[in-house]
């Protein structure tokens, strides 16, 4: 019988350990809304990033296939389920995205079921499945009630209000992202991140609010801000950690 040295022994059990360390560091991060265009976008992201492991949260089958060719495991759920459906794809997750939105055609009855109705149930879910990190993708002006008689969307900034509203009197981690007008163009992955809305240009990349998610997850110290969003000069990093 071969005879391993101990010191061997040592070095394998220690490199064990090593990695399981690695793989526990991992996190594992539910992306609701990942079909729309900012999920996509941090899909890909977070898949080509060494520390996180997303899942797609979804609510057409037919949607399955984008994530699949990434090799993205999704779920599929209905926001306009119950609470207690919805729980269980909340289940094993280190943190939550809550990216969906019911757009701009949808009318008011989506806007409420989705964007204030599904957040608030979203937030639910994760207490019941024992999820403390949540990041909130809401909107630049959401306590801004001038602001919003201006705006032609004007329940959309309601449903941002009151949803973040409930997110902040919750037990969870939460950062709220409150981006400015949001555009398809190539982003930069400059910023500028402030505590008010007063202080950001009109603007920003849906590809830079992505990015800018990221950072947030990899960033402990976003807890339980609202950060205001916008095409900036500065690195996302660097205008996160000034902010904060």
């Amino acid at each position: 019988m071969l005879e391993i040295p101990l010191r061997t022994e040592l070095c394998v059990y220690m490199f064990i350990i090593e990695k399981e360390e690695i793989m526990t560091n991992t996190k594992k991060v539910l992306i609701i809304g990942a079909h729309g265009k900012i999920g996509k976008i941090l899909t890909k992201k977070l898949k080509g990033h060494s520390d996180f492991e997303p899942t797609a949260f979804i609510r057409k089958e037919e949607q399955k296939a984008y994530f699949e060719e990434m090799n993205v495991p999704t779920v599929i759920a209905n926001l306009e389920d119950t609470v207690e459906n919805l729980t269980p794809a909340f289940k094993n997750f280190d943190a939550v995205v809550f990216a969906a939105g019911s757009g701009g055609k949808t009318g008011l009855e989506k806007t409420m079921s989705i964007d204030l109705d599904g957040a608030a149930k979203s937030v639910e879910a994760c207490e019941a499945a024992g999820v403390k990190r949540f990041v909130m993708i809401s909107a630049s002006h959401s306590d801004d009630r001038t602001f919003w008689d201006k705006a032609d969307m004007k329940p959309y900034y309601i449903a941002k209000h009151y949803a973040d509203q409930m997110l902040q009197n919750s037990s969870l981690d939460y950062t709220i992202l409150r981006p400015v007008m949001l555009t398809d163009n190539e982003g930069t992955g400059k910023i500028i991140a402030s505590g008010s809305a007063e202080k950001v240009q009109e603007k920003i990349a849906r590809e830079d609010v992505a990015e800018t998610i990221v950072h947030v997850l990899a960033n402990d110290n976003t807890i339980g801000k609202i950060i205001e969003i916008s095409s900036g000069e500065k690195q996302v990093k660097e205008a996160l950690m000034e902010m904060v």
